[in-house]
């Protein structure tokens, strides 16, 4: 019975250590956002409570955090929607038919992933310069799309694996031809892992930096994480207060697809990962 209280504590307390982990720098980010005196602590002078962090960065023309933001939302849900609609497909043709060579497809993308961005920016930005993409949207959907495309297919992978090979035998056997049974089969029996994909995705492609950095150049292209990273050589001193409330606005649409969808990213990563 000890024994069990013991066990029943550590693990209680290592919940509350991990939750306070990672929830204090989001709360210390959203004080300092509302703070005067970000260095309050150093200098005593008290935080002094304001709207005016963000009432500066949404009204002054030179921040353009509205387009930054609206870049960012639309380049990584393009970038998501074709990567898991390119994932399924390959998805499916790796669990569905048998022809040699399938297993190396998800192994060959694992790899490439797995060199750093660094090592391929520079011929990605030659590649870009020679299409004439250079701050545009296709500059960064393009190796957006690629980069997640390995962490989604190892989701529909994992997924399209625990769906019984039946349901499709017997669609074509109805008459069926392969793309009307993954689309009318398949694809609503993996919705959840689907929709798990599409979310982790769209998430990934948010918080880019590298190629956000090189392959754009103002506010017409450039994504947000970028935008508040420079925020120090645009504007002079480091304004903390600016800084936090544009971290503090670029997060809230993370934060509201993870708390409204948390239950079918749950869903969809624990189910792709039983074997049955």
């Amino acid at each position: 019975m000890k024994e069990e209280k013991v066990q029943s504590v550590l693990k209680y307390s290592a919940a509350v250590l991990l939750l306070i982990f990672s929830i204090l720098p989001y709360l210390w980010m959203i004080v300092v956002s509302f703070g005067k005196n970000p260095d309050f602590l150093s200098t005593g002078k008290g935080l002094g409570l304001t709207f005016s962090n963000y009432s500066d960065i949404l009204s002054t023309g030179s921040f353009h955090i509205l387009d930054y933001l609206k870049n960012s939302i639309i380049i990584s849900a393009v970038s998501a929607v074709f990567s898991v609609a390119t994932a399924c497909l390959s998805a499916y043709t790796v669990t569905r038919l048998h022809f040699p060579g399938r297993i190396l497809i998800p192994v060959v993308l694992l790899g490439v992933s797995m060199f750093p961005q660094i090592s391929i920016v520079g011929y990605l930005f030659r590649f870009m310069t020679s299409l004439g993409w250079i701050n545009t949207y296709y500059a960064l959907i393009f190796p957006y799309t690629t980069l997640s495309m390995p962490l989604a297919l190892w989701i529909m992978l994992s997924y399209f694996s625990q769906i019984p090979i039946d349901l499709d035998k017997a669609g074509l056997v109805d008459g069926a031809s392969r793309f009307q049974v993954l689309s009318r089969i398949i694809f609503p029996v993996a919705l959840p892992g689907i929709f798990s994909a599409l979310l982790l995705s769209f998430i990934f492609s948010f918080n880019e930096f590298m190629f956000s950095l090189m392959l754009t150049i103002d506010y017409h292209a450039r994504t947000i994480p970028v935008s508040i990273a420079l925020f120090q050589g645009l504007h002079g001193e480091i304004p903390w207060g600016y800084i936090m409330a544009s971290s503090v606005i670029a997060t809230v649409p993370v934060i509201i697809l993870a708390l409204v969808f948390q239950k079918y990213i749950i869903e969809g990563l624990s189910k792709g990962a039983v074997k049955g």
